[in-house]
């Protein structure tokens, strides 16, 4: 009886962490998206898991990000980068979304 609890349990965290990791790599696919299409990113910075050879913002594989640092740059802009949150170009959830891919991404 432990025995299959104790499967029961392992099988049901097994199930969660497989959830998990569908939604972060679906997370990720829509961060390149992102990254690439909806922001433009790639058209000024370089980042070879999104493929961009940009030459006008830093070198993204250069560095080592948080999702909250990232957050906040796009969401306010840095020195030639627009403010994609105050000027209303992404929406919260796309800014949410393509921090979590450049933190994931950057530095690697």
């Amino acid at each position: 009886m432990k025995i299959s609890k104790f499967l029961l349990i392992i099988l049901f965290s097994f199930t969660i962490y497989i959830q998990n990791l569908s939604a972060d790599d679906a997370k990720m696919l829509k961060g390149l998206e992102i990254f690439n299409e909806t922001a433009g990113c790639a058209a000024c910075h370089i980042l070879k898991a999104a493929g961009s050879e940009g030459n006008v913002g830093p070198n993204l594989d250069t560095v080592s990000l948080t999702v909250e640092s990232v957050k906040e740059m796009v969401t306010y802009g840095l020195g030639v980068m627009p403010a994609y949150g105050e000027e209303g170009i992404l929406t919260k959830e796309e800014i949410d979304i393509v921090s979590f891919y450049v933190a994931n991404s950057a530095g690697k």
